[in-house]
């Protein structure tokens, strides 16, 4: 952990910038959002994007605030006044791609690297491997078909190369060539979009073709790419930083550490996201996570172990998938991700094929190991990897890595039928560890780029992979199908809970911590309400029989029944809180979220071969069943649950505000807020500031939505009035129950000051007669007021946690 420079936010509140939700969008909505209690306003990336793209990840231009958005004079004023309600600016940075757009000349830098080639200025700026095969050439895939069939689509125009929306430039010289000449004569080279996958030459994001990679590590640049946004940070109308997928760069320590030295040490968090065992680098310069991994530690604790279990059992029963597909977690994860390196990034691995070639025939004693053999073993211990990467940089993680490979390594060598060709999983085992040296510069450069670009494809195939197939294709608890989370091992108990707190108070106290954000695939409080089938799993499995028994109640496409379909849009319909919500639930936002399910399991559609006739009874199945008059059969179960639902909301929601670290709240989510996966989840944010004025006012909370945003501000403003009481000095205090309910009471101190008690597997809780005698010791001192009810207990007093929480699941007590 590098402690910041400046104080850590006390709370972030996440705004999805667009063009209908621009920088004066925000600046009106700043008074409500500092009445809340925030400190400072978390905002999606702001440099020159794409026009019309409503997340701003696809950077056109580094030295410009987006004018789609306000410009930098939308930001400055933005700044000012929320520096007049108390509150400061973090900004979500993008270091390590940018648009590759229609027209290109939208990207002032490619455009110049596609004119002069490699010997442009602005070469160093990408990741382009010249030399791959084609012809010394940057391959464009971006024709509708092969060049043959789209030449007649092609002209010159205006000494511009134009193809429909595209334009592109020419090299100086050509442009009185004959259009088969002139093609040839460019610095790159149009192909049809299908070749990407096997032949593309420059590193992307994941399998974005329009998103090419920068080369960041390069000290030019950086300075370059991060200019405006650290005169931004130096004339204080920005405070700190949201670092996006630093996995994804060849060097992320170094990267933060050169941006540490950059920015002063300000407040800097990284999106990364960790394995079930794995550790941030202690050595990253950066106040810790985005908070995935507080999410999983937070949702898992009110997931029933055994009733996952048993649900399980039903999905098996319901959908009969077979084990790769859906019927066994880590059979259905390791065949996606040889799907995925053999398919989607096969020009990835045909990269660092080739540079494993040029080092072994450069080796004082060449290993002789054909392509072929190099290929599988880059294959085999890509999809062995528990985690997104290996860090051959960082010395921190040299014995951890070095295990993890080992541990891969003998698995593949498995995989050769002649044991001798194994020696090539031994080379490539040790280049991505950066264990192999000696050479001259050349052998020096390739080892060093093998090493990086290993780690980049292992985190672009478990993206990939596991977040963008394996969680699609193993539906049976959808909430635990998220980013960070584990779907082979849902539940975690309150000990792995205060472990995780205590962990990160110790080595990450100003984290950044997270329930929803802009890429969950569930909000929070869909993901609480699905939680909760895994304490009824048998009222489920009733429920949903009852209709599929009906008419609507299956999917049945191309002449067979789908039943995986079925079991996700129903479980999707339940989380967005079924007709009793308010009348059925709106087909328009069901099914493009389920489309976009079935397109990303790959079994029947995908997003590059779609299955019309497939697709359309997917869109009809939703619009009659799950979101047709079938789905009252929902209503009576929604109903029953409803207490339960609550208590998952309400204790999902305190535990994020008040455990160490940083808590960031995503738009909409101080109220009761059910959105799906993108582009569901990136509306534009609508206020409500009357609500909260009403509960300061006195009323009392009408539903849970009020109950929520009541506990969200006094949580809030808690930290806001005491930020000692949460920071790095506050400490963290598990406090156990005692009783035969305890395991239901998730409770901890902070700084001796705070008491935060919530209660889980509420359902199960009821069924086995409530707390009995169960109590809670709260920690001498005091008295202990509760925030909500302004009940008073004395300190060291043993309270029966049935009197404790007789007005609501959760408690929130402050000493004094």
């Amino acid at each position: 952990m590098t402690p910041p420079s400046s104080p850590s936010p006390t709370a972030t509140y996440r705004l999805q910038l667009q063009p209908d939700f621009p920088f004066a969008a925000a600046e009106r909505a700043v008074p409500q959002l500092a009445a809340l209690g925030v400190s400072h306003l978390h905002l999606s990336p702001v440099l020159e994007a794409v026009p019309g793209s409503t997340h701003g990840y696809d950077v056109v231009d580094h030295t410009a605030v987006r004018a789609e958005l306000g410009g930098e004079g939308g930001l400055r004023a933005l700044s000012a006044t929320a520096r007049a309600h108390g509150l400061g600016l973090v900004v979500d940075v993008v270091p390590n791609h940018m648009a590759l757009p229609a027209p290109v000349s939208l990207n002032g830098p490619l455009w110049a690297v596609l004119r002069d080639g490699p010997s442009s200025p602005y070469a160093r700026w990408f990741d382009i491997d010249w030399a791959a095969g084609q012809g010394g050439r940057l391959l464009l895939p971006v024709l509708g078909g092969r060049l043959g069939e789209e030449m007649r689509q092609l002209r010159v125009e205006d000494g511009v190369l134009r193809y429909h929306a595209h334009a592109f430039p020419l090299r100086p010289g050509t442009e009185g060539l004959p259009l088969p000449r002139l093609l040839e004569a460019q610095w790159y080279r149009l192909s049809w979009w299908r070749l990407a996958r096997s032949e593309l030459n420059y590193r992307r994001f994941f399998t974005i073709s329009e998103l090419i990679a920068l080369r960041v590590e390069d000290p030019e640049v950086f300075a370059a790419t991060h200019g405006t946004l650290l005169r931004l940070l130096r004339e204080g109308v920005i405070d700190g930083l949201r670092i996006d997928h630093p996995d994804g760069l060849a060097d992320p320590g170094g990267y933060l550490g050169r941006l540490h030295a950059a920015t002063g040490g300000r407040w800097t968090v990284v999106e990364k996201v960790l394995g079930a065992d794995e550790r941030l680098p202690g050595s990253w310069a950066c106040a810790g996570t985005t908070g995935y991994d507080a999410l999983r530690h937070i949702d898992a604790l009110f997931v029933c172990p055994q009733g996952a279990g048993r649900l399980f059992a039903h999905y098996r029963d319901f959908v009969t998938p077979l084990a790769d597909e859906g019927g066994d977690w880590e059979e259905t994860v390791r065949r996606a991700a040889y799907e995925v390196v053999t398919h989607d990034l096969a020009a990835e691995v045909e990269r660092l094929v080739r540079t494993a070639v040029r080092i072994g025939e450069r080796a004082p004693r060449p290993g002789d190991h054909a392509p072929w053999a190099l290929r599988q073993a880059i294959r085999e211990l890509l999809v062995r990897l528990p985690v997104y990467r290996p860090y051959a940089a960082d010395p921190g993680r040299a014995g951890q890595d070095a295990a993890m490979l080992g541990e891969a390594a003998a698995r593949a060598r498995g995989t050769f039928r002649v044991p001798e060709e194994a020696g090539a999983v031994d080379l490539i085992h040790d280049l991505a560890l950066g264990w192999r040296q000696g050479g001259g510069a050349p052998d020096a450069a390739d080892r060093a780029d093998f090493a990086a670009r290993f780690a980049q494809t292992a985190a672009a195939l478990r993206a990939k992979s596991v977040e963008d197939t394996a969680f699609y294709r193993y539906p049976v608890l959808l909430s635990a199908c998220e980013v960070g989370g584990d779907p082979g091992t849902p539940a975690l108990g309150p000990q792995a809970f205060h472990d995780f707190c205590a962990r990160l108070q110790r080595d990450w106290p100003a984290t950044g911590t997270v329930l929803s954000t802009h890429d969950t695939k569930r909000s929070a409080d869909v993901r609480a309400r699905i939680a909760v089938l895994s304490e009824c799993p048998d009222r489920w499995r009733d429920a949903l029989g009852q209709t599929a028994d009906g008419a609507g109640g299956h999917l049945v496409a191309e002449g067979t029944v789908d039943p995986m379909v079925s079991w996700l849009a129903w479980q999707t319909v339940f989380g967005l809180g079924g007709p009793s919500a308010g009348g059925p639930v709106a087909a328009e936002r069901v099914a493009p979220a389920v489309l976009k399910a079935v397109r990303e399991a790959g079994l029947r559609t995908s997003w590059t071969e779609q299955n019309a006739e497939y697709e359309e009874a997917v869109a009809e199945f939703v619009r009659g069943g799950p979101c047709g008059p079938a789905a009252d059969s929902l209503t009576a179960l929604h109903d029953e649950l409803a207490p339960f639902i609550r208590a998952n909301v309400l204790g999902a929601t305190l535990l994020h505000l008040t455990m160490p670290g940083v808590p960031d709240l995503y738009q909409g989510t101080e109220r009761e807020y059910a959105a799906l996966v993108d582009p569901d989840n990136r509306r534009p944010a609508v206020f409500r500031p009357e609500l909260l004025v009403e509960l300061d006012g006195g009323a009392a909370p009408r539903d849970l939505s009020a109950e929520k945003l009541r506990l969200t501000a006094a949580a809030l403003r808690l930290r806001r009035a005491h930020p000692e009481w949460f920071d790095a000095t506050a400490g963290y205090e598990p406090l156990d129950a005692e009783g035969p309910a305890a395991e239901h009471c998730v409770a901890f101190g902070r700084a001796g000051r705070v008491v935060t008690v919530a209660t889980r597997l509420s359902l199960r809780l009821v069924e086995t007669g409530g707390w009995w005698d169960t109590v809670l010791r709260l920690p001498s001192g005091g008295p202990w007021r509760e925030a909500l009810t302004g009940r008073v207990v004395d300190g060291g007093t043993a309270v029966g946690l049935t009197e404790l929480l007789s007005q609501s699941p959760v408690a929130l007590f402050t000493a004094g």
